[in-house]
Parts: C-alpha cells; sequence; structure tokens
C-alpha cells in the first residue's frame, strides 16, 4: 500500500502545486505516492463557460489514459505524464489542448497510449475514482484529495501560492500527518490576500 494516495485533476493549478509539494517531500522521506483521478469536469457538469469547459473535456482526456495507467500497474508513469504536462500548462501557461495532449504523451514517451485519449470505456472507472475522493474527503471539495493509510477520512488541498522550501514542505507533511487521523477534524483556512 502506498505512503499516501494523491486524487488530481491535471486542469488544476492549485493541485499542480500540491503536486510538486507532495514529490518533494515524497523523494526526501522515501515515501510512495498512489497517483490517482479525479475529474472536475464529473464533479462539475455543465460548466457554462465554454473556455473552462473545454480545459475540463481535454483533462478529461488525459485522467483516461491515467486510470489506464493506474489499472496497468504503472505508477511512475503516471507521475511522468503529469510532470510534463503541468510543466507546459502550469509553469509556461500553455494552452491545455490537443497539441498538449499529443506533446506530453510523446515527452512521457507514451504515444502508444493516444487512442486511449477517446476511450470512453474508461469514463466510469474516472468517475468511480473522483467518487472514492468525494468520499474520502467530500462533501464540498475538489481537486486534490489526499488519502493517508489508517485515516478514516481524506483532505482536501493543501491549497498552496507556491511550492514551500524543503523545510517548510517536511513541515507541512508533518502537520497533515498528525490531522489526517483525527475523524472529526475538518478545516483550517486562512484568505488568499
Amino acid at each position: 500500500m502506498a505512503d499516501v494516495t494523491f486524487f488530481f485533476d491535471p486542469a488544476c493549478p492549485w493541485t499542480w502545486r500540491a503536486s510538486r509539494w507532495l514529490t518533494l517531500v515524497a523523494e526526501t522521506r522515501g515515501l510512495e505516492i498512489e497517483w490517482r483521478p479525479l475529474s472536475l469536469r464529473v464533479l462539475n457538469p455543465g460548466v457554462p463557460d465554454p473556455v473552462k469547459r473545454a480545459r475540463l473535456d481535454t483533462s478529461h482526456r488525459l485522467l483516461r489514459v491515467i486510470e489506464k495507467l493506474r489499472q496497468d500497474g504503472r505508477q511512475a508513469d503516471i507521475a511522468r505524464l503529469y510532470a510534463a504536462t503541468g510543466e507546459l500548462v502550469h509553469e509556461h501557461d500553455t494552452p491545455f489542448d490537443e497539441p498538449v495532449l499529443v506533446h506530453v504523451l510523446r515527452e512521457a514517451d507514451l504515444v502508444d497510449l493516444r487512442e486511449t485519449l477517446d476511450d470512453a470505456s474508461l469514463d466510469g472507472s474516472v468517475e468511480a475514482s473522483t467518487a472514492e475522493a468525494m468520499a474520502a474527503a467530500g462533501p464540498g471539495v475538489g481537486s486534490p484529495v489526499l488519502v493517508l493509510p489508517g485515516a478514516d477520512r481524506g483532505l482536501h488541498g493543501p491549497v498552496l501560492g507556491a511550492v514551500p522550501d524543503k523545510t517548510e514542505s517536511l513541515s507541512l507533511w508533518e502537520a497533515v500527518e498528525a490531522l489526517a487521523p483525527i475523524k472529526d477534524f475538518f478545516e483550517l483556512k486562512r484568505g488568499r490576500g
């Protein structure tokens, strides 16, 4: 069993920063991350803004590939694919569209999975993974969701303005480890101003 399960939607910039924090912690602490799909398109059906809807549709297509990789036990490939995607989309403001999907599959050496982008038979599994994340940390949460072994509930977040340095990242992880098993803990929050 992994040391932490990270449910994520690649379209979310907050999730991207949380993933970079978690990978820094995992590298330092020798933790194993299980990467799982969480579809914001499933959680937000009928988004009226066509630009946001297109972004969620693109992300959902990539989540099909991520789910296929998960089913095949290819966690390292998921991590590599997400890193390639996040670098372009969140670090370089590249539009999250068809050319980016093709590019990141090539970058992650996963071109053979291009047809999986349109494999709607994986939608049920993506939806089930999303439902599992919501059952763990919901209601009323989004991406990402963290689940630690032995904790009855998952946690949404962390929501980070930037990836903390190594010392602060490890301190944040220790706080998450301390809070996650407390079943009656719900939220700590401060404004983003």
